[in-house]
């Protein structure tokens, strides 16, 4: 295997040559562009497509099924020349990523299934498969790249377009998946994926970008949920901003403890596991000057608690807490605390604070109060472009 170094004018790239090399294959354009690539640079490349679920249920129609995606997927293959190969992994991601899912909100937390199939499923059991084709590597089209440091660490590094970076998703990768991780489009501007992909004439090059959960798509949660989580039926209680709790708080690690007593009922939802903290949409209450934000359930008493305006206080805390034991570092030798960028959902700006590492866990203390703090969600930590670490809000 050959070393070569490229500059582009972003950033110089080390390109491994002479590689087979496995492309997670979904029919969008980034991993399209990827193939191409890795193909370009004189690599043997081999499109692998995912299959990994078949339900349904709380889909919302109009939305591009799997099987849109595997013609797509095909045609790219067909056309850049390479092998096609399909694999279903729906039973895997199943068991790590769906039942998590659910097991997650009916505890009245609010989990994040994208980090968790980059975790248990791209870069666990399809990886596993590629290396069953005889894969040296495995590339994805994630919009972040790796790089192998001096002292033998690889660094998972933020992507050149900020808008697009994807490291976050990532939070959650070791240094074995990180040995065999290519990311071939994390030096690239989005519009620049695009251009590849109009001037190569690929199929994918106008399709739209895929959201919602991974691999399941756009759907309505509580239909979706309502599949191992029963409806039921419980108040909305409506909690004013000048409520003494507020002033009588004394941990910025905890979050805050209401009961119904402290407001007042202003109407009915159905189920409380179905609502997460920060969502203004689906509680279809009116008479309100501004509107009205979820920030805090009560899945025990299945209360939902809302508070009015987005500057409320119950949306906002100056830290959190992270259980010792779902502390995760991406390099060994930096488990370190002071000083980092942290991010808490996917599109965040980075915001300034401090980790502090105790026998307990961790703790992140923010320069500033931050909105929306969800339990189950993943707090990651940067120090410049590299992402160091991350581990589940736990409070």
């Amino acid at each position: 295997m050959v070393n070569v170094l490229i500059t582009t004018h972003h950033s110089p790239l080390i390109i491994y040559q002479n590689m087979k090399v496995v492309v997670g294959i979904s029919g969008g354009v980034d991993s399209s562009v990827a193939a191409y690539l890795l193909k370009e640079q004189g690599h043997e490349v081999i499109g692998l497509f995912m299959r990994n679920w078949h339900d349904t249920v709380g889909t919302l129609s109009g939305e591009c099924s799997w099987e849109d995606d595997r013609v797509f997927a095909r045609l790219t293959a067909q056309k850049l020349g390479i092998e096609f190969h399909e694999v279903d992994l729906s039973v895997e991601y199943r068991q790590r990523v769906v039942e998590y899912m659910f097991s997650e909100y009916e505890k009245g937390r609010t989990p994040n299934p994208d980090v968790l199939c980059n975790r248990e499923i791209k870069f666990d059991v399809f990886l596993k498969e590629a290396l069953k084709l005889g894969a040296e590597k495995v590339a994805t089209g994630h919009y972040c790249r790796v790089e192998q440091r001096a002292d033998g660490y690889y660094s998972l590094l933020a992507g050149v377009d900020k808008n697009k970076d994807q490291s976050y998703f990532l939070c959650q990768l070791n240094q074995e998946q990180l040995s065999k991780a290519l990311f071939p489009i994390g030096h690239l501007e989005k519009s620049e994926v695009r251009e590849i992909a109009a001037r190569e004439a690929l199929a994918t090059a106008t399709r739209k970008d895929s959201q919602g959960i991974c691999f399941v798509g756009k759907v309505d949660l509580p239909i979706f949920l309502q599949q191992k989580l029963k409806a039921k039926t419980g108040d909305i209680i409506e909690i004013g901003s000048d409520a003494a709790i507020f002033e009588q708080h004394d941990s910025i690690f905890e979050p805050y403890r209401y009961s119904p007593e402290m407001g007042k009922k202003v109407g009915e939802h159905n189920g409380a596991h179905f609502y997460t903290i920060g969502q203004r949409k689906g509680l279809g209450i009116g008479g309100h000057v501004e509107p009205l934000f979820v920030i805090a359930i009560d899945v025990v008493q299945n209360v939902v608690y809302v508070g009015e305006g987005d500057s409320h206080p119950g949306l906002y805390r100056k830290g959190l807490f992270m259980r010792g034991e779902e502390l995760h570092f991406v390099r060994d030798n930096a488990k370190e605390e002071g000083r980092y960028d942290f991010r808490i959902r996917y599109r965040q700006p980075l915001q300034g604070g401090v980790l502090e590492l105790k026998e307990e866990g961790g703790y992140i203390i923010f320069d500033e109060p931050q909105r929306g703090i969800t339990a189950g969600q993943f707090a990651s930590w940067y120090c410049e472009e590299e992402l160091l670490g991350s581990a589940v809000i736990n409070s």
